[in-house]
């Protein structure tokens, strides 16, 4: 019995280490916080935050972007799309889509 103890602990010790491997190969390749959020917004305001024809979100004052999609998010009457897609999104949603487009490189508008 001893034998088989000490052939199972090395191999739960390797299962552990290989396991703390994965884990921290995932944590390095998750996508910036807000960045799958801000996906809705790629399809006017590009990936990148500079679509041609829109507000150039890539650099904006992060505080600025998150005060225009609250106040989107609560206009009594709906006016436009962005109306609609803010009222999608918790108050913790548009902060980090805010933080998000804030922390790329761009000049803002």
């Amino acid at each position: 019995m001893k034998t088989n103890i000490r052939h199972k602990r090395p191999l739960s010790i390797a299962a552990a280490i290989a396991l703390a491997c994965l884990a921290s190969g995932n944590a390095a390749a998750a996508p910036p916080a807000g960045r799958l959020l801000a996906a809705q917004c790629a399809q006017c305001h590009g990936t990148g935050g500079s679509g041609r024809g829109f507000d150039e979100l890539a650099g904006e004052s992060a505080q600025e972007l998150y005060s225009e999609l609250r106040e989107m998010k609560f206009h009594t009457r709906i006016e436009s799309i962005m109306d609609r897609q803010a009222r999608g999104y918790t108050d913790q949603q548009l902060r980090a889509i805010a933080d998000y487009f804030a922390s790329l490189p761009g000049g803002g508008h």
